[in-house]
């Protein structure tokens, strides 16, 4: 066994995964230009593959531990290429939207199981916390990495490219897992809870769909009220069904390990407030500031420089000697600090000394935060559940994301069809408004950082034997 060569392995699996939420972003004006798409739609591009992928990561940890981790890794890799594909040559808004989902499918199926080779790979301690630095390092940079990839790709061969490039990244990652990455020793046989994976889904669905109607009919329509009764009866019909379930999507004795769950509740509010951003940044500089696409990706080389040395070089020292908690904080209360200073750009601001500092303190705050949660939840997790852990964690970020998406693009919608000075004006009033509401994300996540994740710390510290024997 080759542990360099499965971490590099799994580091670019997490990378293409993660990059896919973000790439798209700066080719948003483009795509909507070319398939004459509404404003209203631009945010299914994106929401579409991180609602499917949140969705369906526990059934796609799950999956790898009763099937084999390599094997669903290759399945879900190939599944992704395929979508890669015909996403790229969408001509309309419906097929694009699908590719988008089946490509979420697939990335649930990869994601955990690549996390969970890690894991098995190395040893809890410090080998394991420096691979999962590496690991952290790969998915905290990949969203920033994304928008500046995106800008190239657009303005040169086209944003069908941007999907197109994953094809034989993916294809060759396939073709060579089953050369490095040992088959699974042990794999535990049992069902599948579908009924679970399905209605956690379309419940989140439902209730994004409800925000993203809610600008156009309000919050008391018949519409709006219709999907968000909709979406809480699904989430108390998964909660049934867990509760009642010979296997679960979800046991319950996860729900006992307080590190794992304050970990991704500080995920949820982490990359609510990071997607939100890159979304309307990306529109801000287009729409309002009048940035070529290849102009608009060199301008989150501020972000993505800095993710990459927050995560690979900031974290572990930062780790080591704060813990996981107050690393935690710290990235947060950056990333809420650049958010503020984003939040009171004026109208034609220039990027350097308004957007600039922004972004830097975005980055920092993305990189550290990435590390700092996979290390906290990790934390006395057995190996035979390290897959549905994985998948937890991953749900939090992508549902997380999507959902801050939704809240900010509805936020900042309502405000820029208040504004009547022009179109750069609204988009601009209402990017304003979204990177405060993102900011309060931030806000939360450094409360919860302080309040939660410190003491479910110490307390693993104290009963991680007693849990692991339990199980």
């Amino acid at each position: 066994m080759k542990p360099g060569a499965i971490l590099a392995l799994m580091c670019g699996a997490q990378f293409i995964v993660t990059l896919d939420i973000a790439i798209v972003n700066v080719a948003l004006p483009s795509i909507q230009s070319d398939l004459g798409l509404a404003a209203g739609d631009l945010q299914w591009v994106v929401i579409t593959y991180g609602l499917l992928l949140g969705g369906l990561l526990l059934l796609g940890g799950r999956a790898g531990d009763l099937l084999g981790r390599r094997r669903i890794l290759q399945t879900g890799l190939a599944l992704f290429a395929g979508a890669s594909l015909t996403a790229g040559l969408s001509g309309s808004f419906a097929p694009l939207v699908a590719s988008r989902a089946v490509q979420g499918v697939g990335a649930a199926l990869a994601a955990p199981a690549a996390l969970a080779v890690v894991v098995a790979t190395f040893p809890e301690g410090a080998s394991r916390n420096k691979a999962l630095g590496v690991f952290g390092a790969a998915g905290g940079s990949a969203a920033s990495v994304g928008v500046v990839l995106s800008g190239a790709l657009t303005a040169g061969p086209g944003w069908q490219w941007i999907f197109f490039i994953n094809v034989p990244i993916v294809a060759g990652m396939v073709a060579l897992i089953p050369r490095y990455v040992p088959a699974d020793r042990q794999i535990h046989r049992g069902p599948f809870d579908i009924a679970g994976a399905v209605t956690v889904t379309a419940g989140l669905t439902a209730f994004v769909y409800a925000i993203n109607k809610s600008v156009d009919h309000g919050w008391t329509s018949a519409t709006t009220l219709g999907f968000l009764i909709a979406g809480c009866a699904l989430l108390a019909a998964f909660a049934a069904i867990e509760s009642r379930s010979a296997s679960p999507l979800v046991p319950l004795s996860m729900f006992r390990r307080p590190t794992l769950n304050a970990a991704n509740l500080v995920a949820a509010l982490v990359f609510a407030a990071f997607f939100a951003t890159i979304f309307q940044a990306s529109l801000l500089m287009q729409q309002a500031l009048g940035y070529s696409a290849l102009r608009t990706g060199l301008a989150y080389l501020a972000i993505a420089v800095t993710a990459v040395v927050a995560a690979a070089g900031i974290a572990p020292v930062a780790l080591t000697r704060l813990g996981a908690g107050w690393s935690l904080a710290l990235a947060q209360g950056i990333a809420a600090a650049g958010l503020l200073w984003l939040a009171r750009i004026p109208a034609h601001a220039a990027y350097w000394p308004d957007l600039f500092p922004g972004f830097v303190a975005v980055g920092i705050g993305i990189g550290l935060s990435q590390t700092s949660l996979q290390v906290a939840a990790f934390i006395g997790i057995p190996e035979k559940v390290s897959g549905l852990a994985g998948g937890m964690v991953e749900t939090a970020r992508e549902i997380g994301g999507s959902l801050g998406i939704a809240i900010v693009a509805a936020v900042a919608i309502a405000v820029g069809r208040s504004v009547s000075t022009g179109p750069a004006a609204a988009v601009t009033a209402g990017f304003q408004r979204g990177s405060l509401v993102a900011a309060g994300f931030s806000v939360a996540a450094v409360v919860t950082a302080v309040a939660v994740v410190r003491r479910a710390e110490r307390s693993a510290r104290t009963t991680a034997p007693v849990v692991v024997e339990a199980l």
